[in-house]
């Protein structure tokens, strides 16, 4: 079953209730809750405590992550009812230890997975390999369970649970609930530059709006789109309120890195209200019980309707009237969404992509999924036949085939060797050597490190800006000192692709331009693998308030590579009969630029999940091409559903240019006049018309 309604609307209930009766009725029944953060697994095991403490029943329910104490850890094995956990923790310390938990999977009745819209992407795909590993476990110790999944609203709930689960799901989507006043807005700054389509700061506009309601001592958050972001609105709402003679105290930043001691505090705090405003990733999108809030600001578009809705649901939570403001900023797809806002409140939330069958996440979990028990002969793990999989982890010494098993054999522990959330699973730790004893101030993950955490970066934690002195990347630690400056950084990228191997190519009709020279040839759209290297060349320095740049450094750091899908489009030697050498660079920068942002928009992802790239020529790529690839390694299907609607996204792109009113180019379509040059807006329109047909 998944149960889908809105925020607050008590899909708690929807779970809790059959547990909590099914224990009552067998008291040794199991039961398994899967959160996606350790902070939501806190709050609800809180909330499920006090439901069987009124019970006055002998009901034991634990929270197992890494924070529990290793005294702690036996008693939970032994006598927990209801152990409630994350995938990282029943990826690395469940299920490869699952002998001595032979009472809770001999007597698993309920799998409990929460937030099941949050699985999307290498994380869902994950969760879904994860799923594959319980299961067969479960069949090991004859068990059975139930699986409840909750989510908030997505396009296709039922699919993406059946997806994870690879079994038939009930869909529960009416909600009771009842709703308080809730007012949301569109707020779209205003012009600064009408020729160059540049309108006010967002971020400056979101905290002027949250001091306006922090001043009436209205409890707001902000969410805001990176951590850079989170701790710039911080520091100004600071700022703020100092001018406005009261405590800055009230203010807190609250995203990824913190320590969990500093982020229960906040959480805490936010309850009891002695916290008044507080500043957010998409961390606390997900539906921790944070209290009363009574108005969410959103410091820029999301980049899904899914985000929007679980962001603006954290204002008004218990009814009364609420507001939700969403501030644009000059990106085309915030410009978009503000100015149809039809679009908006009546197209369905986006889709969740998984793809379990990723070969390099497939991989990892066959090996740990042997190290668990032996693979049977013809044993069906999400693949009808494991065959060459297997025999290449025996060629790799990690397997060995005796009877009709498969055994594992390497030494090495293979759960530990995977991150669910990323690509590589080493984080770097952040050191204050203003402090004797150089405490830990931060956690940064791997693949946001180079563009944090570099020598001469300013890194900001609870507004306090430090001093990157070394970034020791062999070591993981990057050694900060706390600095008094008036200006941030922000690093620079520089990314070169190469095609490896071409799964689907056809040639492009462009209807209507017959009288073009070669016209019939000069398109064709592409699927295949790439290898995308990146490597962080430089960086800015920015003025806080003002956001001028005020000088650059340089970054030396090793390069990334990834393999991954792509789908794109290359332009033949034919392009430079209508548009001279000169400009076809601007003009491709141009189309990559809007194709970025109408991308997500068909696809139904996060804009996080996919990135574009436009390659006027190299040593790896002959042609003039654009590259539209997934962001994540080997793939997770959103470059082949891309390819699949090629015609819708080119004749969206050609609407998003000819519906903006700028003369040569503006961050509200195709990109600063700057980056594409005097004609680039020009000419990105008239291939798209012709690959609109």
């Amino acid at each position: 079953m998944v149960v889908v309604t809105p925020t607050a609307s008590g899909k708690t209930l929807c779970y809790n209730l059959p547990v909590l009766q099914q224990l009552l009725k067998e008291p040794e029944s199991r039961a398994l809750y899967l959160f996606p953060t350790k902070a939501l697994s806190q709050d609800q095991m809180h909330e499920l405590h006090d439901i069987s403490t009124r019970l006055e029943r002998d009901i034991r329910v634990y929270t197992f992550d890494g924070d529990t104490p290793a005294s702690a850890r036996r008693a939970i094995r032994n006598s927990g009812h209801v152990v409630v956990t994350n995938p990282d923790m029943l990826h690395t310390g469940i299920l490869p230890h699952h002998t001595l938990w032979v009472r809770l999977f001999e007597n698993l009745k309920y799998v409990v997975i929460d937030e099941v819209h949050h699985y999307r992407g290498v994380f869902g795909s994950h969760l879904a390999n994860i799923m594959r590993r319980l299961s067969r476990i479960c069949r090991f110790y004859g068990s059975d369970p139930v699986f409840v999944c909750c989510s908030a609203t997505i396009a296709n709930p039922r699919e993406l649970a059946e997806r994870i689960l690879e079994r038939r799901v009930e869909l529960v989507d009416k909600s009771g609930a009842p709703t308080g006043e809730k007012h949301f807005i569109f707020y779209n700054p205003p012009l600064v530059n009408k020729e160059l389509g540049i309108r006010a700061s967002a971020v400056k506009e979101a905290a002027r709006l949250a001091m306006h309601f922090l001043s009436e001592n209205v409890q707001t958050i902000v969410f805001a789109r990176s951590r850079l972001r989170v701790e710039i609105i911080t520091t100004y709402l600071k700022r703020m309120m100092r001018r406005a003679r009261r405590s800055s105290e009230p203010i807190r930043g609250y995203r990824g890195g913190y320590l969990p001691l500093e982020r229960r505090e906040i959480e805490r705090g936010l309850k009891d209200k002695s916290i008044l405003g507080v500043v957010s990733t998409n961390a606390l999108e997900l539906g921790i019980d944070i209290g009363q809030l009574e108005v969410s600001i959103l410091a820029g578009y999301p980049g899904t309707i899914a985000s929007t809705w679980q962001q603006g649901g954290r204002a008004g939570r218990r009814g009364g009237v609420s507001a939700v403001i969403l501030v644009g900023t000059s990106a085309p797809l915030d410009q978009f969404i503000l100015a149809h806002p039809g679009y908006f409140f009546g197209a369905s939330p986006e889709s969740g992509i998984v793809n379990p069958n990723n070969v390099p996440i497939l991989m990892s979990h066959l090996r740990c999924a042997a190290f668990e028990l032996p693979i049977e002969d013809g044993e069906i793990f999400g693949v009808d036949n494991l065959s060459p999989a297997l025999q290449f982890l025996e060629a790799e010494e990690v397997l060995h085939h005796a009877g009709s098993r498969w055994h594992y054999t390497s030494e090495r522990y293979p759960a530990e060797e995977i991150s669910l959330r990323s690509a590589n699973p080493e984080n770097f730790v952040v050191l204050n050597t203003s402090t004797v004893d150089h405490k830990v101030i931060a956690e940064v993950d791997f693949d946001s490190a180079p563009m944090l955490i570099h020598e001469d970066a300013i890194y900001i934690h609870q507004s306090q800006t430090f001093f990157i002195d070394r970034l020791d990347y062999e070591g993981r630690t990057a050694y900060a000192r706390e600095v008094e400056v008036d200006y941030y950084t922000d690093a620079i990228a520089k990314t070169d692709i190469r095609m490896l191997h071409v799964d689907a190519q056809e040639p492009l009709p462009t209807p209507g331009w017959e009288a073009v020279a070669d016209a019939d040839r000069l398109f064709s759209r592409n699927l295949g693998v790439v290898s995308v290297t990146t490597l962080v060349t430089k960086f800015k320095k920015i003025k806080f308030e003002t956001h001028e740049s005020v000088g650059y450094g340089e970054v030396k750091l090793p390069e990334r590579e990834m393999q991954t899908e792509s789908y794109w489009i290359s332009l033949s030697d034919a392009v430079y009969d209508f548009v001279p050498e000169t400009e076809l660079g601007g003009a491709l920068t141009a189309m990559a630029q809007v194709l970025a942002n109408v991308i997500p928009v068909h696809v139904m992802c996060d804009p996080r999940d996919f990135r574009v790239a436009p390659m006027l020529k190299s040593p790896d790529v002959e042609r003039p091409t654009i590259f539209a690839y997934d962001a994540y390694p080997g793939g997770i299907g959103l470059s082949q559903k891309a390819y699949a609607v090629h015609r819708e996204l080119m004749k969206s792109a050609l609407e998003l240019v000819e519906g903006c009113g700028c003369e040569g180019g503006c961050p509200s379509c195709v990109g600063p006049l700057l980056d594409v040059g005097e004609r680039g807006k020009e000419y990105a329109r008239m291939l798209f018309r012709m690959l609109a047909g």
